[in-house]
């Protein structure tokens, strides 16, 4: 299985956007960290006070945000999409079609980007 850290602003405010795209809360240690299981995948969210969230000896400070991101393949995207608005989601772009199917580029609390994709009918 594969595992991802995403740095977050505030793990309490990452849990429901992550539950609306499936992901289970399956460890807690401490305010500061999570752990989320989806789709195959382990996402370690990492708050402030973490060890990932430290000063590196060069000085740069670790934040949330960029463009690399998680995609997480749902099977209706109009109804994925209503859940991450009802916990008040921010959308990069709306749906959008390309030649695998629809996809839209969405931010987690903290602005950690996920791809939500749902893959063409004759690719499912």
């Amino acid at each position: 299985m594969a595992i991802v850290r995403y740095l977050v602003d505030d793990v309490d405010d990452a849990l429901p956007f992550y539950r609306a795209l499936g992901f289970r809360l399956t460890d807690r240690w401490g305010p500061p960290f999570a752990v989320v299981k989806g789709h195959g995948l382990t996402v370690w969210l990492s708050g402030p006070g973490t060890s990932a969230r430290k000063a590196l000896s060069s000085g740069a400070v670790p934040t949330p945000g960029g463009w690399n991101r998680l995609v997480v393949q749902v099977k209706n995207m109009d109804t994925t999409v209503a859940k991450l608005e009802a916990v008040g989601t921010v959308f990069r772009n709306k749906p959008i079609l390309g030649p695998g199917g629809r996809q839209a580029l969405v931010e987690d609390p903290s602005g950690n980007p996920v791809e939500v994709f749902e893959p063409r009918e004759d690719a499912k």
